[in-house]
């Protein structure tokens, strides 16, 4: 089953950059949506569960109201179906992701002034760095130079990817405002949402992407959607 993500309403949420103030309530989208208990049916376990020779045939596991509507009858379901995922790819993925609109990483943000500056700083073309297939920009020349003497060091885990969609061997998009440092090693999130979820078992959720990194890249789609951050 290729696992979405929630449609996050990025735009009307409060983002605190660092020690986030995040929403308290917040529902599990990197749960598997259609996985019943144990021993039951998974409705999402082919492509698509209407595939059959007699696609509206009663043991259709979608089969309220019409199964066959929609192109997905599982979609209403899927936390990934959101209006905010405007773009999926198949593997192979490069290494860092790049944001489609921009072609940069980070979608512009400068990796080192999250170690500096403690916040999320838009970078400046005037300061831009090639390094690992990927352009990266930085708001001084000095952060250039910092990140060129050793990337490894500021540059955002598992390529800047989702660090929590990674821990379910999976690959989303990042909002730049949303991000943590831990152990010196700096990791995004797709939203404020979503990292509320990651933040409950920041050293499990980091070992369990551990394990999927970077094979992940080359058998998942990735999932990116708009995030207008930059002002």
């Amino acid at each position: 089953m290729k696992l979405q993500y929630l449609a996050a309403l990025l735009a009307s949420s409060t983002l605190t950059v660092g020690a986030m103030a995040l929403p308290s309530a917040v529902s599990s989208v990197f749960a598997a949506p259609c996985a019943g208990a144990a021993g039951t049916v998974n409705p999402c376990a082919s492509a698509n569960p209407c595939a059959s020779a007699d696609p509206c045939a009663s043991a259709n596991p979608c089969a309220s109201a019409d199964p066959c509507a929609s192109a997905n009858p599982c979609a209403s379901a899927n936390p990934c179906a959101g209006a905010d995922v405007v773009q999926a790819s198949e593997p192979p993925h490069p290494e860092v992701y790049v944001e489609s609109a921009s072609n940069l990483a980070i979608r512009g943000a400068d990796p080192v002034a999250y170690f500096t500056e403690g916040a999320a700083v838009p970078g400046n073309a005037a300061y831009s760095y090639s390094w690992n297939g990927a352009t990266w920009h930085f708001s001084s020349a000095e952060n250039r130079a910092l990140f060129a003497a050793s990337p490894e060091a500021y540059a955002p885990q598992y390529g800047g990817y989702c660090a929590k969609a990674m821990s379910e061997g999976n690959l989303a998009s990042v909002d730049p405002r949303v991000w943590e440092i831990v152990d010196g090693k700096l990791y995004l999130n797709y939203s404020a949402e979503v990292q509320q979820q990651w933040v409950e078992d920041i050293p499990g959720n980091i070992a369990k992407a551990d394990s999927f990194w970077p094979s992940v890249l080359t058998v998942q789609t990735f999932y990116e959607n708009v995030v207008s951050w930059a002002g």
